[in-house]
Protein backbone atom coordinates (compact mmCIF):
# COMPACT_ATOMS: atom_id res chain seq x y z
CA UNK A 1 0.00 0.00 0.00
CA UNK A 2 0.99 4.01 0.19
CA UNK A 3 0.40 5.18 3.12
CA UNK A 4 0.29 8.65 4.64
CA UNK A 5 1.32 9.38 8.59
CA UNK A 6 0.14 12.84 9.34
CA UNK A 7 2.42 13.70 12.84
CA UNK A 8 6.31 12.54 12.91
CA UNK A 9 6.01 12.51 16.83
CA UNK A 10 6.45 8.89 18.56
CA UNK A 11 3.58 7.04 17.55
CA UNK A 12 3.85 8.15 14.17
CA UNK A 13 7.22 7.96 13.92
CA UNK A 14 7.38 4.18 14.62
CA UNK A 15 4.22 3.10 12.83
CA UNK A 16 6.00 4.89 9.11
CA UNK A 17 9.09 3.26 9.75
CA UNK A 18 7.58 -0.07 10.95
CA UNK A 19 4.95 0.38 8.12
CA UNK A 20 7.49 0.79 5.64
CA UNK A 21 9.50 -1.94 6.92
CA UNK A 22 6.88 -4.18 5.83
CA UNK A 23 7.13 -3.09 2.19
CA UNK A 24 4.92 -0.66 2.00
CA UNK A 25 5.41 3.07 0.44
CA UNK A 26 5.35 5.51 3.37
CA UNK A 27 5.19 9.29 3.72
CA UNK A 28 5.48 10.74 6.54
CA UNK A 29 4.17 14.29 6.63
CA UNK A 30 4.70 16.93 9.81
CA UNK A 31 4.62 20.23 9.82
CA UNK A 32 7.79 20.81 11.81
CA UNK A 33 10.59 21.22 8.66
CA UNK A 34 13.35 19.57 11.01
CA UNK A 35 11.37 16.30 11.43
CA UNK A 36 10.90 16.38 7.96
CA UNK A 37 14.47 16.95 7.01
CA UNK A 38 15.67 14.58 9.84
CA UNK A 39 13.47 11.96 8.07
CA UNK A 40 14.54 12.95 4.12
CA UNK A 41 18.09 12.38 5.65
CA UNK A 42 17.95 9.33 6.93
CA UNK A 43 17.84 10.27 11.01
CA UNK A 44 14.85 9.88 13.61
CA UNK A 45 14.12 12.47 16.22
CA UNK A 46 12.55 10.07 18.48
CA UNK A 47 14.77 8.06 20.80
CA UNK A 48 13.47 4.22 20.56
CA UNK A 49 15.66 1.39 20.75
CA UNK A 50 15.76 0.10 17.17
CA UNK A 51 14.35 3.05 15.04
CA UNK A 52 17.18 4.46 14.38
CA UNK A 53 18.72 1.92 12.18
CA UNK A 54 15.58 1.27 10.59
CA UNK A 55 14.71 5.15 9.51
CA UNK A 56 18.35 5.47 8.03
CA UNK A 57 17.70 2.49 6.35
CA UNK A 58 14.57 2.65 4.85
CA UNK A 59 15.25 6.50 3.80
CA UNK A 60 18.24 5.15 2.31
CA UNK A 61 16.04 2.58 0.08
CA UNK A 62 13.27 5.26 -0.09
CA UNK A 63 10.38 3.16 1.54
CA UNK A 64 10.26 6.17 3.86
CA UNK A 65 10.44 9.52 3.06
CA UNK A 66 8.65 12.78 4.64
CA UNK A 67 7.08 15.76 3.66
CA UNK A 68 5.37 19.14 5.06
CA UNK A 69 2.27 18.99 2.22
CA UNK A 70 -0.15 17.40 3.17
CA UNK A 71 -1.65 17.50 -0.33
CA UNK A 72 1.16 15.86 -1.84
CA UNK A 73 1.25 13.31 0.78
CA UNK A 74 -2.64 12.24 0.43
CA UNK A 75 -2.71 12.73 -3.34
CA UNK A 76 0.23 9.97 -3.50
CA UNK A 77 -1.85 7.34 -1.08
CA UNK A 78 -4.33 5.13 -0.51
CA UNK A 79 -4.25 5.70 2.99
CA UNK A 80 -4.16 8.98 5.59
CA UNK A 81 -2.97 7.53 9.08
CA UNK A 82 -3.63 10.27 11.28
CA UNK A 83 -1.30 10.08 14.00
CA UNK A 84 -0.69 13.41 15.69
CA UNK A 85 -0.79 14.16 19.30
CA UNK A 86 -3.86 14.54 21.81
CA UNK A 87 -2.90 16.19 25.10
CA UNK A 88 -4.87 17.81 27.74
CA UNK A 89 -6.17 20.69 28.50
CA UNK A 90 -6.04 21.67 31.78
CA UNK A 91 -9.66 20.74 32.91
CA UNK A 92 -8.53 16.95 31.20
CA UNK A 93 -10.05 17.58 28.13
CA UNK A 94 -8.37 16.75 25.35
CA UNK A 95 -6.76 19.15 23.03
CA UNK A 96 -8.09 18.20 19.30
CA UNK A 97 -6.94 21.31 17.19
CA UNK A 98 -3.57 19.22 15.85
CA UNK A 99 -6.81 16.40 14.90
CA UNK A 100 -8.64 18.95 13.37
CA UNK A 101 -6.16 21.02 11.51
CA UNK A 102 -5.05 17.68 9.74
CA UNK A 103 -8.47 16.35 8.98
CA UNK A 104 -9.21 19.95 7.19
CA UNK A 105 -5.98 19.31 5.55
CA UNK A 106 -6.55 15.72 4.50
CA UNK A 107 -10.48 16.84 3.40
CA UNK A 108 -9.72 19.40 1.32
CA UNK A 109 -6.61 16.77 -0.63
CA UNK A 110 -9.61 14.16 -1.16
CA UNK A 111 -11.61 17.09 -2.96
CA UNK A 112 -10.00 16.19 -6.24
CA UNK A 113 -8.62 12.65 -5.42
CA UNK A 114 -9.63 10.33 -7.98
CA UNK A 115 -10.18 7.23 -6.16
CA UNK A 116 -11.27 5.28 -3.45
CA UNK A 117 -9.04 6.63 -0.40
CA UNK A 118 -9.34 5.62 3.47
CA UNK A 119 -8.64 8.11 6.33
CA UNK A 120 -7.61 6.32 9.51
CA UNK A 121 -7.31 8.07 12.72
CA UNK A 122 -4.51 6.25 15.47
CA UNK A 123 -4.26 8.89 17.26
CA UNK A 124 -5.95 8.38 21.03
CA UNK A 125 -9.34 9.96 20.63
CA UNK A 126 -12.42 10.21 23.22
CA UNK A 127 -15.45 7.49 22.08
CA UNK A 128 -17.47 9.49 19.56
CA UNK A 129 -14.68 11.79 18.23
CA UNK A 130 -14.10 9.68 14.95
CA UNK A 131 -17.61 9.79 13.76
CA UNK A 132 -19.03 13.38 15.75
CA UNK A 133 -15.63 14.93 14.67
CA UNK A 134 -13.39 14.52 12.30
CA UNK A 135 -15.67 13.11 9.88
CA UNK A 136 -17.74 16.15 9.14
CA UNK A 137 -14.45 18.04 9.38
CA UNK A 138 -13.36 15.33 6.30
CA UNK A 139 -16.80 15.56 4.75
CA UNK A 140 -17.41 19.39 4.67
CA UNK A 141 -13.68 19.65 3.50
CA UNK A 142 -13.85 17.44 0.71
CA UNK A 143 -17.71 17.65 -0.16
CA UNK A 144 -17.93 13.93 -0.08
CA UNK A 145 -19.07 11.09 1.86
CA UNK A 146 -17.76 8.52 4.35
CA UNK A 147 -18.50 5.19 3.50
CA UNK A 148 -19.29 6.14 0.15
CA UNK A 149 -16.02 8.42 -1.21
CA UNK A 150 -14.06 7.71 1.25
CA UNK A 151 -13.70 5.29 3.99
CA UNK A 152 -13.31 5.86 7.60
CA UNK A 153 -11.71 3.65 10.83
CA UNK A 154 -10.04 3.91 13.89
CA UNK A 155 -7.06 1.70 14.64
CA UNK A 156 -5.93 2.51 18.13
CA UNK A 157 -2.09 1.62 19.13
CA UNK A 158 -0.61 -0.63 22.13
CA UNK A 159 2.87 0.48 21.57
CA UNK A 160 4.98 0.85 24.73
CA UNK A 161 7.98 3.43 25.09
CA UNK A 162 10.85 1.36 24.71
CA UNK A 163 9.90 -1.76 23.41
CA UNK A 164 7.55 -0.64 20.43
CA UNK A 165 8.99 -1.85 17.53
CA UNK A 166 8.73 -5.04 19.08
CA UNK A 167 4.53 -4.14 20.19
CA UNK A 168 4.31 -3.24 16.52
CA UNK A 169 5.69 -6.62 14.76
CA UNK A 170 4.08 -8.81 17.67
CA UNK A 171 0.92 -7.37 19.24
CA UNK A 172 -1.44 -9.12 21.28
CA UNK A 173 -3.98 -8.22 19.05
CA UNK A 174 -4.93 -5.53 16.08
CA UNK A 175 -8.17 -4.00 17.01
CA UNK A 176 -9.34 -2.09 13.93
CA UNK A 177 -12.91 0.14 14.60
CA UNK A 178 -14.64 0.48 11.08
CA UNK A 179 -17.40 2.58 9.32
CA UNK A 180 -18.56 -0.16 7.03
CA UNK A 181 -16.92 -3.20 6.07
CA UNK A 182 -14.58 -1.81 2.72
CA UNK A 183 -13.21 0.65 5.24
CA UNK A 184 -12.47 -1.86 7.95
CA UNK A 185 -11.19 -4.39 5.26
CA UNK A 186 -8.50 -1.82 3.16
CA UNK A 187 -6.74 -0.31 6.51
CA UNK A 188 -6.21 -3.87 7.88
CA UNK A 189 -4.39 -5.31 4.97
CA UNK A 190 -1.68 -2.71 5.88
CA UNK A 191 -0.95 -5.60 8.14
CA UNK A 192 -0.38 -8.64 5.96
CA UNK A 193 1.83 -10.73 7.34
CA UNK A 194 1.88 -10.17 10.87
CA UNK A 195 0.72 -12.96 12.75
CA UNK A 196 -2.07 -11.33 15.86
CA UNK A 197 -5.46 -12.04 16.42
CA UNK A 198 -7.72 -9.07 14.47
CA UNK A 199 -10.57 -7.47 15.60
CA UNK A 200 -12.96 -5.81 13.58
CA UNK A 201 -15.53 -3.22 15.58
CA UNK A 202 -17.06 -0.11 15.28
CA UNK A 203 -15.21 2.82 15.80
CA UNK A 204 -16.58 3.67 19.00
CA UNK A 205 -15.87 0.39 20.40
CA UNK A 206 -12.57 0.80 19.07
CA UNK A 207 -12.00 3.76 20.63
CA UNK A 208 -12.71 2.81 23.89
CA UNK A 209 -10.57 -0.08 23.80
CA UNK A 210 -7.53 1.91 23.61
CA UNK A 211 -8.80 4.18 27.28
CA UNK A 212 -9.58 0.99 28.87
CA UNK A 213 -6.46 -0.32 28.37
CA UNK A 214 -4.36 2.69 29.74
CA UNK A 215 -7.23 3.27 32.65
CA UNK A 216 -6.29 -0.22 33.36
CA UNK A 217 -3.20 -0.07 33.42
CA UNK A 218 -2.80 2.87 35.62
CA UNK A 219 -5.43 1.20 38.18
CA UNK A 220 -3.28 -1.84 38.59
CA UNK A 221 -0.03 0.60 39.43
CA UNK A 222 -2.00 2.44 41.81
CA UNK A 223 -3.48 -0.97 43.13
CA UNK A 224 0.37 -2.42 43.63
CA UNK A 225 1.67 0.50 45.33
CA UNK A 226 -1.54 0.63 47.85
CA UNK A 227 -0.89 -3.37 48.56
CA UNK A 228 2.77 -2.78 48.52
CA UNK A 229 2.65 -0.10 51.39
CA UNK A 230 0.04 -2.16 53.29
CA UNK A 231 2.59 -4.97 53.67
CA UNK A 232 5.43 -2.59 54.25
CA UNK A 233 3.89 -1.50 57.39
CA UNK A 234 3.36 -5.29 58.32
CA UNK A 235 7.33 -5.88 57.27
CA UNK A 236 6.31 -7.98 54.22
CA UNK A 237 8.12 -7.42 51.12
CA UNK A 238 5.52 -6.18 48.79
CA UNK A 239 6.56 -7.15 45.64
CA UNK A 240 6.94 -10.78 46.71
CA UNK A 241 3.64 -10.54 47.50
CA UNK A 242 2.26 -9.12 43.85
CA UNK A 243 4.82 -11.96 42.50
CA UNK A 244 2.76 -15.13 44.01
CA UNK A 245 -0.08 -12.66 43.35
CA UNK A 246 0.51 -13.06 39.53
CA UNK A 247 1.24 -16.57 39.53
CA UNK A 248 -2.53 -17.16 39.42
CA UNK A 249 -3.40 -16.64 35.61
CA UNK A 250 -7.00 -18.66 36.36
CA UNK A 251 -8.37 -15.68 38.33
CA UNK A 252 -5.76 -13.23 39.12
CA UNK A 253 -4.41 -12.06 35.23
CA UNK A 254 -7.68 -13.46 33.41
CA UNK A 255 -11.03 -12.52 32.43
CA UNK A 256 -12.68 -13.57 35.10
CA UNK A 257 -13.90 -10.55 37.40
CA UNK A 258 -13.63 -8.12 34.31
CA UNK A 259 -17.15 -8.26 33.03
CA UNK A 260 -19.22 -5.42 33.83
CA UNK A 261 -22.38 -5.74 35.33
CA UNK A 262 -24.07 -5.91 39.00
CA UNK A 263 -22.45 -5.43 41.99
CA UNK A 264 -20.15 -7.86 44.01
CA UNK A 265 -21.23 -9.32 47.36
CA UNK A 266 -20.79 -12.91 48.87
CA UNK A 267 -19.05 -14.10 52.21
CA UNK A 268 -15.49 -13.21 51.01
CA UNK A 269 -15.11 -9.76 48.94
CA UNK A 270 -16.92 -6.88 50.87
CA UNK A 271 -15.57 -8.48 54.45
CA UNK A 272 -11.97 -9.15 52.88
CA UNK A 273 -12.09 -5.35 51.42
CA UNK A 274 -13.52 -4.00 54.34
CA UNK A 275 -10.88 -5.80 56.60
CA UNK A 276 -7.57 -4.73 54.72
CA UNK A 277 -9.23 -0.78 54.32
CA UNK A 278 -9.52 -0.93 58.47
CA UNK A 279 -5.84 -2.41 58.96
CA UNK A 280 -4.42 0.34 56.54
CA UNK A 281 -6.13 3.11 58.50
CA UNK A 282 -4.77 1.44 62.17
CA UNK A 283 -1.57 1.16 60.34
CA UNK A 284 -1.92 5.23 58.76
CA UNK A 285 -1.65 3.89 55.19
CA UNK A 286 -3.71 5.89 53.20
CA UNK A 287 -5.34 3.85 50.34
CA UNK A 288 -7.57 6.25 48.30
CA UNK A 289 -7.89 3.59 45.45
CA UNK A 290 -9.02 0.42 47.67
CA UNK A 291 -11.55 3.08 49.82
CA UNK A 292 -13.12 3.34 46.93
CA UNK A 293 -14.15 -0.08 45.62
CA UNK A 294 -16.95 -0.27 48.16
CA UNK A 295 -18.24 3.01 47.44
CA UNK A 296 -17.87 2.01 43.97
CA UNK A 297 -19.85 -0.89 44.68
CA UNK A 298 -22.26 0.84 46.48
CA UNK A 299 -23.02 3.17 43.59
CA UNK A 300 -23.64 0.22 41.18
CA UNK A 301 -26.54 -1.49 43.58
CA UNK A 302 -27.47 2.26 43.39
CA UNK A 303 -27.70 2.55 39.18
CA UNK A 304 -29.82 -0.96 39.18
CA UNK A 305 -32.54 0.69 41.20
CA UNK A 306 -32.83 3.82 39.40
CA UNK A 307 -33.08 1.69 36.47
CA UNK A 308 -35.84 0.56 38.14
CA UNK A 309 -37.67 2.79 39.30
CA UNK A 310 -37.10 4.77 35.39
CA UNK A 311 -39.39 1.90 33.92
CA UNK A 312 -42.60 4.08 35.45
CA UNK A 313 -43.97 0.42 37.04
CA UNK A 314 -44.72 -0.64 40.16
CA UNK A 315 -44.90 -4.63 39.97
CA UNK A 316 -40.92 -6.14 40.20
CA UNK A 317 -40.38 -9.68 39.60
CA UNK A 318 -36.23 -10.27 40.56
CA UNK A 319 -34.94 -13.29 39.02
CA UNK A 320 -32.02 -14.17 41.44
CA UNK A 321 -31.45 -13.24 45.05
CA UNK A 322 -28.14 -15.23 45.95
CA UNK A 323 -24.68 -13.15 45.15
CA UNK A 324 -24.11 -15.63 41.88
CA UNK A 325 -25.77 -18.60 40.54
CA UNK A 326 -25.60 -21.98 41.55
CA UNK A 327 -25.63 -21.15 45.38
CA UNK A 328 -27.62 -20.17 47.87
CA UNK A 329 -25.51 -17.99 49.51
CA UNK A 330 -27.25 -14.71 49.74
CA UNK A 331 -24.63 -12.95 52.41
CA UNK A 332 -23.88 -9.45 51.39
CA UNK A 333 -25.92 -10.00 48.12
CA UNK A 334 -26.28 -6.75 46.41
CA UNK A 335 -29.87 -7.37 45.10
CA UNK A 336 -30.33 -7.65 49.11
CA UNK A 337 -30.14 -3.83 49.42
CA UNK A 338 -32.18 -3.28 46.07
CA UNK A 339 -35.05 -5.45 47.05
CA UNK A 340 -35.05 -3.44 50.87
CA UNK A 341 -34.85 -0.03 48.85
CA UNK A 342 -37.57 -1.71 46.62
CA UNK A 343 -39.86 -2.40 49.30
CA UNK A 344 -39.05 1.01 51.47
CA UNK A 345 -40.34 2.72 48.17
CA UNK A 346 -43.60 1.54 47.96
CA UNK A 347 -42.76 -1.53 44.90
CA UNK A 348 -44.25 -4.51 45.18
CA UNK A 349 -41.77 -6.81 44.50
CA UNK A 350 -41.49 -10.89 44.15
CA UNK A 351 -38.46 -12.77 43.97
CA UNK A 352 -37.43 -16.20 42.66
CA UNK A 353 -34.27 -18.55 42.98
CA UNK A 354 -34.25 -22.08 41.95
CA UNK A 355 -31.15 -22.25 44.58
CA UNK A 356 -32.90 -19.92 47.79
CA UNK A 357 -35.73 -21.63 49.80
CA UNK A 358 -36.90 -20.22 52.90
CA UNK A 359 -37.14 -23.64 54.46
CA UNK A 360 -33.83 -24.62 53.54
CA UNK A 361 -31.67 -21.70 54.61
CA UNK A 362 -29.69 -22.60 57.69
CA UNK A 363 -26.46 -21.22 59.92
CA UNK A 364 -24.70 -17.84 58.90
CA UNK A 365 -26.91 -17.65 55.75
CA UNK A 366 -29.99 -17.81 57.67
CA UNK A 367 -29.00 -14.80 60.32
CA UNK A 368 -27.60 -12.35 57.45
CA UNK A 369 -30.92 -12.54 55.54
CA UNK A 370 -33.76 -13.06 58.49
CA UNK A 371 -31.26 -9.67 59.30
CA UNK A 372 -30.85 -8.00 56.17
CA UNK A 373 -34.69 -8.74 54.61
CA UNK A 374 -36.64 -10.35 57.87
CA UNK A 375 -39.79 -10.16 55.65
CA UNK A 376 -37.68 -12.40 51.93
CA UNK A 377 -40.07 -15.65 52.87
CA UNK A 378 -43.08 -13.39 51.80
CA UNK A 379 -41.60 -11.90 48.74
CA UNK A 380 -40.44 -15.53 47.76
CA UNK A 381 -42.08 -17.42 44.83
CA UNK A 382 -42.02 -21.18 44.20
CA UNK A 383 -41.87 -21.34 40.17
CA UNK A 384 -40.59 -18.73 37.76
CA UNK A 385 -44.07 -18.57 36.00
CA UNK A 386 -46.26 -17.11 38.68
CA UNK A 387 -43.15 -14.69 38.74
CA UNK A 388 -43.30 -13.95 35.43
CA UNK A 389 -47.09 -13.71 35.45
CA UNK A 390 -47.55 -10.74 38.27
CA UNK A 391 -44.31 -9.21 37.14
CA UNK A 392 -44.38 -5.76 35.11
CA UNK A 393 -40.46 -5.42 34.99
CA UNK A 394 -38.17 -8.55 35.32
CA UNK A 395 -34.82 -8.05 36.76
CA UNK A 396 -31.95 -10.46 35.98
CA UNK A 397 -29.37 -10.44 38.44
CA UNK A 398 -27.36 -13.62 37.92
CA UNK A 399 -26.84 -16.09 35.28
CA UNK A 400 -28.69 -19.05 37.00
CA UNK A 401 -29.29 -21.80 33.86
CA UNK A 402 -32.93 -21.83 34.47
CA UNK A 403 -33.33 -18.11 33.52
CA UNK A 404 -31.65 -18.36 30.14
CA UNK A 405 -34.09 -18.12 27.32
CA UNK A 406 -36.55 -17.07 29.86
CA UNK A 407 -36.94 -13.74 28.19
CA UNK A 408 -36.92 -14.83 24.85
CA UNK A 409 -39.69 -16.98 25.88
CA UNK A 410 -42.02 -15.57 28.16
CA UNK A 411 -41.29 -11.85 28.69
CA UNK A 412 -41.56 -10.38 25.38
CA UNK A 413 -44.38 -7.64 26.73
CA UNK A 414 -42.40 -6.54 29.63
CA UNK A 415 -39.58 -4.54 30.79
CA UNK A 416 -36.36 -6.44 30.94
CA UNK A 417 -33.48 -5.45 33.54
CA UNK A 418 -30.64 -7.50 32.75
CA UNK A 419 -28.41 -6.71 35.62
CA UNK A 420 -25.58 -10.01 34.76
CA UNK A 421 -26.45 -9.91 30.15
CA UNK A 422 -27.99 -13.51 30.50
CA UNK A 423 -30.40 -12.19 28.07
CA UNK A 424 -27.94 -9.81 26.37
CA UNK A 425 -28.27 -12.09 22.82
CA UNK A 426 -32.04 -11.53 23.02
CA UNK A 427 -32.62 -7.96 23.09
CA UNK A 428 -33.10 -7.84 19.72
CA UNK A 429 -36.72 -9.18 19.67
CA UNK A 430 -38.05 -6.88 22.93
CA UNK A 431 -38.00 -3.22 23.02
CA UNK A 432 -38.38 -3.38 26.32
CA UNK A 433 -34.99 -4.65 27.04
CA UNK A 434 -32.46 -2.91 28.89
CA UNK A 435 -28.95 -3.64 29.80
CA UNK A 436 -26.89 -1.98 33.25
CA UNK A 437 -23.57 -1.82 31.17
CA UNK A 438 -24.82 -2.32 27.97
Amino acid sequence: MKIAVFGLGYVGSVSAACLANDGHDVIGVDVQQDKVDAINAGKSLVSEPGLAELVAELAKSKKLRATTCSREAVQASDMSLICVGTPSNDNGSLKLHYVESVAKEIGAALADFPGYHVVCVRSTVLPGTTEDFVAPILEKASGKKRGQDFGLCMNPEFLREGVAIADYREPSQIVMGQFDERSGRTAMSMYEGIEATRVHSDIKTAESVKYVCNTFHALKVAFANEIGNICKAHDVDGQDVMRIFCNDRRLNISDKYLSPGFAFGGSCLPKDCRALIYRAQERDVETPLLRSIMESNQLQIARGIRMIEQSGKKKIGILGLSFKASTDDVRESPVIPMVETLVGRGYDVSIYDPCVKPEEIFGANELFLRGALPHFAKLMRTDVASLMAESEVVVITNGSKEFNGLVDATAGDKVVIDLHGLAKNENGKHGNYQGICW
